[in-house]
């Protein structure tokens, strides 16, 4: 009697799957690779990457010193920026008695801003709008009115500050774009003056710095003459 033959090692044997397709498939969103919010694991802790701790810079100004927490050098937005944009704005009471001192210049009129150093607005304005394009605490937190050391103070030591500043952040004015808003008294004798001085004092030439005055039509505060506002947007370039 013949004896089947016997294969001369398992490894020989192949075995065929047969698949069959389900009848009810599964949802997209059970497979990882195509739902959009799907969370891979994360690293074990021995692999993650260690966070480098934030550091406190110190900034100083005239007035005091403040503090900025900053990352690292390396991850500051401002070391990969070619430019930075700022914009600023303020706004105060026009009361008589006061002296209306606009970008500088000395505005011939029967009231003046109420504030605790000279009441520019135009020129806090303009400080605001370079220390937001260098990411930088407000004219409030670094020349606070609670500091009497600058009752009455000139607002060209504000502007000479925020200048200081973005030079030192490696930056200077690409243009700047500033619009009054006041009622009374109009502006269009002194802007020429005034935009002179305010280049000038941020040591820009006047080309890039621009000067626009508007009313606010007898409407609130701005155009019934007990307030004057401004507005800047600047443009600041990397060196």
């Amino acid at each position: 009697m013949a004896m089947a033959a016997t294969p001369a090692c398992a490894s020989s044997i192949t075995t065929a799957t047969i698949t069959k397709p389900l009848s009810h498939p599964l949802p997209c969103s059970h497979l990882p690779a195509l739902n959009p919010y799907y969370l891979q694991p994360s690293a074990p802790p021995s692999l993650r990457t260690p966070k480098t701790p934030r550091r406190p810079v110190f900034c100083a100004s005239a007035s005091t010193a403040f503090e900025v927490d900053q990352a690292p050098a390396s991850a500051t937005p401002s070391k990969l920026l070619p430019f930075r944009v700022g914009h600023g704005f303020d706004l105060h009471r026009l009361e008589p008695g006061y002296p209306l001192i606009i970008g500088g210049i000395d505005i011939p009129h029967d009231r003046g801003c109420e504030a605790h150093s000279d009441g520019d607005v135009l020129l806090h304005c303009v400080v605001d709008a370079i220390l937001g394009a260098l990411g930088l605490p407000d004219i409030g937190q670094i020349f606070p009115d609670s500091d009497p050391k600058w009752r009455g103070a000139a607002s060209s030591v504000f502007i000479k500050e925020a200048v200081r500043l973005m030079h030192e952040a490696g930056y200077e004015i690409g243009n700047l774009d500033a619009t009054l808003i006041l009622q009374r008294p109009k502006l269009s004798p002194h802007k020429e003056v005034m935009r002179a001085n305010l280049a000038k004092l941020l040591g820009a030439d006047p080309s890039v710095v621009n000067l626009k005055a508007k009313t606010h039509e007898k409407v609130d505060s701005l155009g019934e003459n007990r307030s004057i506002a401004a507005h800047t947007v600047v443009l600041l370039m990397r060196k």
